[in-house]
């Protein structure tokens, strides 16, 4: 009897040597960052106040592969990379579709998601450059935790602004970034300038990333000792996470098998980057038919919803102008669970990617996601977080379609974090709590219609 091929997992001489940098690929050259006060290109010196010089550099190189340093790649092995792929069989039996589905377990790290793949490059960066103390932004505390667990091992000190609907709702997400040793406030908080005009406008102010990265941006500056981090958006960040994409090509050959979907939730887009941008090189040149499928929440349509123009990465309008799909920055975010998708805008790289049709968003509501995040707890075993559960959703509807049609097509998605530390997601909805939240026309207009006018 034939039994089938449920996990492929590599040794640790397969783990990536290098990064993937998509800039050497994209159809055209990423539109550049614009200084707000002239709307004119903005040299990258000045992120030199916030990020390492080497995370600067590749923010703006063209380079294919850019080599990953030993004490990194030493880091990636303790936390269990490569990371293994399994096929979701039980899945495809309860859907009753002949789709194959598999996915890529980004969630078995001690953090439990895929942000310690920045997390410890950009660490280890800064540690480089001497880098006393970090600040940084976190929504439902993933990329919080993973930065404070990279400065812990690289010994620097961490300050996190968490949104305050994800500092409420998910408290043991807090403990863990102050068990490895970062101060956690809420945001926005009373100790800047931004969080206290916040918290005028709205004593109950639910916060959102566009607020926590004023903070801790404001933060930065204003202490000679402090740099910044970035979880998302920025293309450093993608490129460090393409070691998740690199890997799972990989693994599906070791399947024997190569992906026609190819399926990631976005908020900022590393995760989903990390994945499908190994994949998308192919597909740039010529080499590959695959489908990519990005999924947001409804609440915060950026992609689905939004508009394809400059603007400010955070919501105090202390950043450069980059163009990207956005909701506008002052748009105020619901306090959905899935807090690592409440940011108004997206990945520039990816946003153009979706703009030229490389790639498809489609957005869900809250029940909907968390449903096929418990379907998934019952079938396959695994409790994943409300941000991937939409990744999950969408690949159960390509599946159901598959079945629909009749077509044996293969899906991958990125399960890219765990949900025991968001147990709450799934009490609200077994008890029916979940609120669905969707912007009206009428808010959409009056956020954009704040966003910079760039011609």
């Amino acid at each position: 009897m034939s039994r089938t091929q449920l996990k492929a997992v590599l040794s640790q001489d397969k783990l990536p040597s290098d990064y993937y940098n998509i800039q050497h690929d994209l159809p055209e050259p990423l539109p550049p960052p614009l200084d707000p006060s002239t709307t004119k290109p903005m040299a990258p010196e000045p992120l030199l106040r916030l990020f390492a010089k080497e995370c600067v550099m590749q923010e703006v190189s063209t380079q294919e592969f850019i080599p990953i340093p030993d004490e990194v790649r030493e880091a990636y092995l303790r936390l269990g990379r490569p990371t293994p792929l399994y096929r979701a069989t039980r899945l495809e039996q309860k859907l009753k579709t002949p789709a194959k589905i598999y996915f890529k377990r980004e969630d078995l790290n001690p953090t439990g998601s895929h942000k310690p793949n920045t997390a410890i490059a950009q660490a280890y960066y800064h540690k480089k450059e001497g880098t006393e103390r970090l600040a940084t932004e976190t929504g439902a505390g993933q990329w919080g935790s993973a930065l404070a667990l990279a400065t812990a091992l690289f010994d620097i000190d961490l300050t996190v602004y968490m949104t305050r609907s994800s500092y409420d709702q998910k408290p043991y997400r807090r403990t863990l970034m102050e068990v490895y040793g970062a101060e956690v406030y809420a945001s926005p908080s009373s100790r800047t300038n931004a969080g206290k005009k916040f918290i005028q406008q709205d004593p109950n102010h639910p916060g959102s990333l566009g607020i926590a990265i004023s903070e801790a941006i404001e933060d930065c500056v204003t202490h000679d000792n402090t740099k910044y981090a970035l979880g998302s958006v920025l293309n450093h960040v993608l490129t460090h996470q393409s070691v998740i994409g690199q890997e799972a090509k990989l693994q599906m050959e070791e399947f024997g098998d190569d992906p026609d979907y190819i399926v990631g939730c976005i908020g900022g887009g590393s995760n989903y980057a990390g994945l499908a941008y190994p994949f998308m090189r192919d597909k740039l040149r010529g080499k590959s038919g695959a489908e990519f499928v990005a999924a947001e929440p409804k609440a915060v349509p950026s992609t689905t919803r939004g508009s394809y123009r400059y603007d400010f990465a955070d919501a105090a309008e202390t950043t450069p102008l980059i163009k990207m799909h956005t909701v506008g920055h002052t748009y105020q975010c619901p306090p959905i669970h899935a807090g690592g998708l409440r940011y108004h805008g997206k990945a520039p790289s990816m946003c153009m990617l979706i703009d030229k049709g490389y790639m498809r968003s489609v957005a869900y509501s809250q029940n909907e996601i968390m449903e096929a995040g418990i379907l998934l707890a019952q079938t396959e075993g695994i409790v994943a977080a409300p941000e991937t559960n939409h990744a999950v959703k969408a690949a159960i509807d390509i599946a159901l379609e598959c079945k629909r049609k009749g077509e044996e097509k293969t899906i991958l998605f990125n399960l890219s974090g765990h949900g025991l530390l968001d147990l709450k997601a799934y009490e609200d909805k077994l008890a029916n709590k979940l609120v669905d939240y969707e912007p009206d026309d009428r808010a959409l207009s009056q956020a954009l219609e704040a966003v910079p006018v760039v011609r």
